[in-house]
């Protein structure tokens, strides 16, 4: 069959407009029409485009996107983009950040690239050897450099295998403390939310990225008991997590109870949700 087939089947699908615009990127993408014709066949079975075209923006970077890591959100690149701005970091001082699931990478990326040369010193830790892998590829093409080297004059990323879960989390040589920003867009989809997944979601990104538990809070919970260790954050520390809808009060009193976070306030999402609780130590 041939692309201008499948792309009226593709329309079908998606909606004119999204169907025309994903077919024009497909098509800058392809090197020529089999290729076209099956970018446009795995689409219409449910593929997420970003896994077809490898790659999603996020802010001004260009992230690689391979399955089954988690693909960068607008919301997420949002709250971000934002924090980037709600934080001043300077280079003299250079900011020690943690990313909990960093998935590809693209909070600490997203930051480093955003934040003046020298002013951060990020760690992103994932418990997936996917995840690692790409968020080392990526900060390669981001230009990040990959080491915490204290007289480096540059911004730096490290990505490391570790568990958010796990209750010695805190003591990992790998993490610089005390940590200065803790982000986080953890897995928080509930059972119940789980099993009302599209497919092109349940069907291609890790569940160990979606899953956060029956409820959806075990990741909270733990990012709590974490930073509740001596030592951990700075004081003024600023944590900021990603929530689901409907989560972001939750969240928000797990922080206030382990008595570290002095502050919090809820950031909307562009579309008006909740989306970020940001805590301050």
């Amino acid at each position: 069959m041939s692309a201008t087939r499948l792309l009226s089947a593709l329309r079908s699908r998606i909606g004119r407009d999204q169907a025309n615009l994903e077919y024009k990127w497909m098509t800058q993408a392809a090197s020529h029409e089999l290729d076209l014709v099956a970018m446009i066949r795995r689409r219409l079975v449910g593929e997420p485009l970003q896994f077809i075209l490898g790659s999603q923006p996020f802010g001004p970077l260009n992230l690689l996107t391979r399955p089954p890591v988690l693909i960068p959100r607008p919301e997420t690149e949002h709250w971000v983009t934002r924090l980037s701005q709600f934080i001043s970091p300077v280079a003299h001082k250079p900011l020690r950040l943690l990313d909990l699931g960093t998935g590809t990478g693209c909070i600490p990326l997203l930051l480093c690239h955003l934040w003046p040369p020298g002013a951060v010193k990020a760690t992103g830790i994932d418990v997936s050897d996917a995840a690692i892998q790409l968020a080392i590829e990526n900060a390669a093409l981001c230009g990040i450099a990959a080491s915490h080297d204290d007289n480096c004059n540059k911004n730096t990323f490290l990505a490391i295998k570790a568990n958010i879960l796990d209750p010695c989390l805190y003591k990992n040589p790998a993490i610089q403390r005390p940590i200065d920003a803790l982000t986080s867009n953890p897995p928080y989809i509930s059972w119940k939310e789980y099993f009302h997944l599209p497919h092109s979601v349940s069907g291609y990104e890790d569940p160990k990225a979606l899953f956060g538990g029956p409820f959806g809070m075990d990741f909270y919970h733990a990012i709590a008991d974490f930073i509740t260790c001596d030592g951990t954050l700075s004081p003024g520390a600023v944590v900021a997590l990603e929530v689901g809808d409907g989560q972001a009060n939750k969240v928000q009193r797990i922080l206030t109870n382990t008595g570290r976070i002095k502050h919090t306030e809820i950031w909307n999402d562009p579309w008006g949700k909740e989306r970020t609780v940001i805590g301050l130590a």
